[in-house]
């Protein structure tokens, strides 16, 4: 069984002007996110800055967020790491803390062949007992690339690795995975601006950094989708297209934490290396969320 089906929010880390993890404000994002009709909950992601958190701040976020959801939608924390044994142990201590799953993102920096990458995934699923979805991010990790035939290998081996965020931008690879994939692998979009296409090819949501700001017509594309209701689906896919490209036109996640900011939901500062936004961009952002009709 699938750990969600429709759309995920990559939700973003708040942070107080002292750099610490405001969790009040934590609390507030997830209640919004619940309230809109969001699937499932991914913390620590990219969207989350987790390349910036501690080892400590890391494991107690995705703490947080498990007590304040209390099993009302799925919590995916995501406990990837270039070095194996510290994805082992937040992978380990993220299921300890009560996850539904974990989403763990392709090795960075170190470029592993397809083989390491086979390993390194298998040695991480034997750790735990949740499922797992890998994180397929070429564009994140010196484009290093999980290859169709290594995802469906590691479905088909590991008992607890579901499925696939595939954030590559290749609609023909993804063509291929589910060519292959027989049904084995669960699909999900890692870019907004694909979801309806991925969910043609077979998909079942996304995992989403629109959904911060858009949580209910993130997850409306996905239901119409399911429902049957294609053109539905198309017509807030197409429409949404502004507004992503807006969210995108700095590196993330800058431009959905000044989104999240117009909502009269500050997520505080950035950490570095990453800085504010850049005022043109800021505005552009805005209007496309007015135009979207979220703000």
């Amino acid at each position: 069984m699938a750990i969600f089906k429709g759309a995920g929010v990559a939700i973003t880390t708040p942070f107080k002007e002292n750099k610490e993890v405001d969790y009040d404000l934590f609390t507030k994002q997830i209640e919004n996110q619940i309230a809109g009709g969001t699937d499932a909950i991914i913390v620590c992601g990219t969207t989350g800055e987790a390349s910036t958190l501690t080892h400590e701040e890391h494991l107690d976020v995705i703490r947080h967020c498990v007590k304040v959801v209390n099993k009302r939608i799925p919590v995916v924390a995501g406990t990837g790491s270039n070095c194996t044994d510290t994805a082992v142990y937040l992978s380990v201590e993220a299921e300890k803390a009560g996850v539904d799953g974990l989403l763990v993102v392709t090795p960075y920096y170190n470029k592993a062949t397809q083989k390491g990458l086979y390993e390194h995934f298998k040695i991480i699923a034997d750790a735990v007992k949740v499922p797992i979805i890998l994180y397929n991010i070429p564009g994140r990790t010196g484009g290093v690339n999980i290859l169709p035939e290594t995802v469906v290998r590691l479905c088909n081996e590991v008992e607890n690795i579901v499925g696939v965020k595939d954030a590559t931008g290749n609609i023909s690879q993804v063509a291929e995975l589910m060519a292959l994939s027989k049904g084995k692998v669960d699909l999900y979009s890692g870019n907004d601006d694909q979801i309806l296409p991925l969910l043609a090819l077979g998909g079942i949501g996304v995992i989403s950094v629109l959904s911060n700001v858009a949580p209910k017509q993130t997850h409306d594309l996905c239901a119409r989708f399911f429902e049957g209701d294609v053109e539905g689906s198309r017509k807030i896919q197409l429409d949404a297209l502004p507004l992503i490209d807006a969210l995108f036109c700095e590196v993330n996640p800058i431009p959905v934490k000044k989104g999240m900011e117009l909502l009269g939901l500050d997520t505080g500062i950035l950490r570095r290396p990453l800085t504010e936004m850049e005022e043109a961009n800021a505005k552009k952002l805005e209007k496309a969320m007015k135009d979207f009709g979220v703000l």
